[in-house]
C-alpha cells in the first residue's frame, strides 16, 4: 500500500501532499507529522525514498507508507493525557509522532518482537529528543518499548485509551487486542485486508468501521511455552520533566496573550493542542526555560 500521493522534496512537502489528498484532515495530526522528520527513522544509506508515499523495509526494520500512518493517526484520535499502546512499534516513528499528540501527561508504550529493532527505536527516539526543536515548542510523551510477542502479553488487567497494531491480526486473535481497550477506547488494526477502527462502547460492546483496504504482514504466532511479555509500568515523567513541561506551557500561554499576532501561523506549521508557538521568539524563550529547569 502506498504511492497514493506525489513525492515530496522534504518532510513538509510530503505532508503538504497528504493534506491535499485528504489523508490528513486534522491540524493536530498535520502538526505532529510535520514535527517528526520521517527520514530520521530510515537507516543510513536508505533515505532516498523517505519522502515518497512508499513503505520501507530493511531486515527487521519496517515503515508503513505515509498515507497509512496518516489514516492510522486520524482514526486513533489521540489526545493529551491519553494512554497509547503500539503493538509492533518498529522503528519508533509512529510512537514519536504519538508522543507529541499525547503530551507530557500521557502514556506511550510499544511492544516489538525483535530486540534489534527495539534498540534501533530507542536510539532514534533519543536522537529526536536531543536534536528536535519540536520539543521546545510542544509537550512530549517519551515512548517506552519492550521486547516480545504482542499475542503473549501479560497485561495484568491493564487497559489503554488507544491501541494500534502494526501487523495483520487474524480474526481469531482480535479478541486479545480488544481486551486491551478501556471502555470508550479505540483500537486500529489491519484485519482481513482492511484497516479497521474498533471502538469499545461497553464491556462487551464494540463498534467497528473499515477505513481502507490494506496489505500487511500477519502477526507472528507466539511460541508454545514462550515467555509472557510484561508491559511497562504507568510511570509519569520525572519531576524535572514535568516541571519543564509546566514552565513551557505557562510561557506559551503568556506569549499567546502578550503577542497574539506576533507571527501568522502558516499552514506548514499548524498548532497542536498539546502545545503551540512556532515562532522563533517562542523557541528562544522556551529553550532558556529548559536550561533553568534542568
Amino acid at each position: 500500500m502506498g504511492g497514493a500521493v506525489s513525492a515530496g522534496e522534504d518532510n513538509d512537502e510530503l505532508v503538504d501532499h497528504l493534506v491535499e489528498a485528504d489523508y490528513i484532515r486534522s491540524p493536530d495530526v498535520e502538526g505532529a507529522l510535520r514535527a517528526v522528520d520521517r527520514a530520521h527513522y530510515y537507516a543510513d544509506g536508505c533515505k532516498e525514498n523517505a519522502y515518497r508515499d512508499l513503505a520501507w523495509k530493511q531486515g527487521n526494520l519496517h515503515l508503513s507508507a505515509p498515507c497509512i500512518y496518516s489514516e492510522v493517526l486520524e482514526a486513533l484520535q489521540l489526545r493529551p493525557g491519553m494512554s497509547f499502546l503500539n503493538l509492533g512499534s518498529g522503528t519508533g516513528y509512529l510512537s514519536t509522532v504519538a508522543g507529541l499528540l499525547l503530551g507530557s501527561h500521557g502514556v506511550n508504550h510499544g511492544v516489538e518482537l525483535h530486540e534489534d529493532v527495539v534498540q534501533y527505536a530507542r536510539l532514534k527516539v533519543s536522537l529526536f529528543m536531543r536534536s528536535s526543536q519540536a520539543l521546545e515548542e510542544h509537550d512530549f510523551c517519551e515512548p517506552r518499548f519492550v521486547v516480545g510477542n504482542c499475542l503473549s502479553l501479560d497485561a495484568g488487567g491493564r487497559r489503554y485509551d488507544r491501541v494500534y497494531c502494526g501487523a495483520s491480526c487474524p480474526p481469531e486473535q482480535a479478541a486479545v487486542l480488544k481486551a486491551l481497550l478501556k471502555i470508550g477506547g479505540v483500537l486500529v488494526m489491519p484485519c482481513n485486508d482492511q484497516l479497521v477502527q474498533v471502538k469499545r462502547s461497553g464491556e462487551d460492546a464494540w463498534l467497528e468501521k473499515n477505513i481502507l483496504p490494506v496489505s500487511f504482514a500477519s502477526l507472528v504466532p507466539p511460541q508454545k511455552g514462550g515467555p509472557e511479555v510484561t508491559l511497562p509500568d504507568y510511570q509519569p515523567g520525572s519531576l524535572q520533566e514535568l516541571s519543564r513541561g509546566t514552565i513551557r506551557r505557562l510561557l506559551r500561554a503568556r506569549l499567546d496573550r502578550e503577542q497574539p499576532a506576533r507571527t501568522p501561523h502558516r499552514r506548514s506549521h499548524p498548532r497542536l493542542r498539546c502545545g503551540s508557538g512556532s515562532s522563533s521568539s517562542t523557541a528562544v524563550v522556551l529553550a532558556a526555560s529548559s536550561a533553568r529547569a534542568s
